[in-house]
């Protein structure tokens, strides 16, 4: 057993644990909050109005109170293993960094890769991005921008909601793509997205290891996810990649990507960066030496980072 199910190992049963202290924090294997500083916390809203709890989400609005906030949509890791993890979405860290700038903080569920197969998971995020249109008024969101985040997996569903947003179906090869889905009864509403910010996130799947050789097993999180194997159905692996859809109507992205991540590369992180760039992306990136997936990313200085670039690219809208 190589090192990256190893440790994805260790953490799904830790994200069980997390379900069960909605309060706490993950990514990095995070100490659980008390509480969060915030005018306003609702739990398990139905974004998709079917009853499934997979298809929930909490927002939390900032303390100091505004007549409508800027969103964004932060998404938890789990190897797209888990369907419930909306509690354990980096809350203690980059949730509370966006809500003391002042924006509106959503975290949803989506479905895990055992209920079903991409591009589920995909629907149900341009879903929360519609939900957050449509129920505007209500939960006092200023729609004028929305951004996506996430760590590890939510990191590529994060990225892959930017890179393909305003685009509701794509060919790659002889696979065909519905991008935007049917999932709640916003579906008027627009899927498009200001921005995204990239936690630890695998962005090529059909190039994981980036050359260096990692064993993935028998099974790797993005087999279980596609139901397939590369060497048989390499296209389906292209059409999962965030990096595949970039193009100059990409929105910004900034990335942030340990070094010493052992679970998803960091060559994962600077192959996304170089690939934004050369097609003219608003882009930055931060790739700290002794980072790891989660540990020893959410400094302060990191932290400030990602609000700095969202509000910049807010100011230049």
């Amino acid at each position: 057993m190589n090192i990256r199910h190893i440790i994805l190992g260790l953490m799904l049963p830790l994200g069980l644990v997390a379900q069960a202290q909605p309060d706490g924090g993950f990514g990095g294997f995070q100490k659980p909050i008390a509480n969060l500083s915030t005018s306003s916390q609702r739990k398990d809203v139905n974004y998709a109005d079917d009853g499934q709890p997979y298809h929930t989400c909490d927002i939390y609005l900032p303390k100091q109170k505004q007549a409508s906030y800027p969103v964004v949509i932060h998404i938890y890791g789990s190897a797209w293993f888990s369907n419930n993890g909306k509690g354990m979405a980096d809350l203690g860290t980059i949730v509370a960094a966006l809500l003391d700038a002042g924006y509106a903080v959503v975290c949803p569920n989506h479905r895990s890769s055992g209920d079903a197969t991409w591009p589920a998971q995909l629907h149900d995020i341009r879903a929360v991005i519609r939900f957050v249109r449509g129920e505007a008024k209500k939960y006092h969101f200023d729609t004028s921008f929305i951004a996506t985040s996430g760590f590890s997996s939510g990191a590529h569903l994060a990225s892959t909601a930017a890179t393909t947003s305003g685009t509701k179906y794509a060919r790659v090869g002889k696979v065909e793509l519905d991008l935007e889905g049917d999932v709640g009864r916003h579906g008027a509403q627009s899927s498009r997205v200001n921005a995204a910010c990239d936690w630890s996130g695998p962005i090529d799947l059909t190039d994981m290891d980036c050359g260096q050789h990692i064993s993935t097993g028998a099974d790797s999180p993005e087999d279980v996810l596609l139901r397939s194997k590369l060497s048989a159905e390499p296209e389906k692996y292209v059409g999962l990649s965030a990096s595949a859809y970039v193009d100059r109507n990409t929105p910004p992205v900034i990335i942030f990507h340990g070094e010493k991540d052992n679970v998803v590369p960091c060559c994962q992180g600077r192959m996304f960066f170089e690939v934004l760039k050369a097609a003219g992306v608003r882009t930055q990136a931060t790739f700290p030496p002794e980072g790891g997936h989660g540990m020893g990313m959410y400094s302060e200085e990191n932290l400030q980072k990602m609000v700095t670039f969202l509000n910049e690219v807010r100011k230049a809208k």
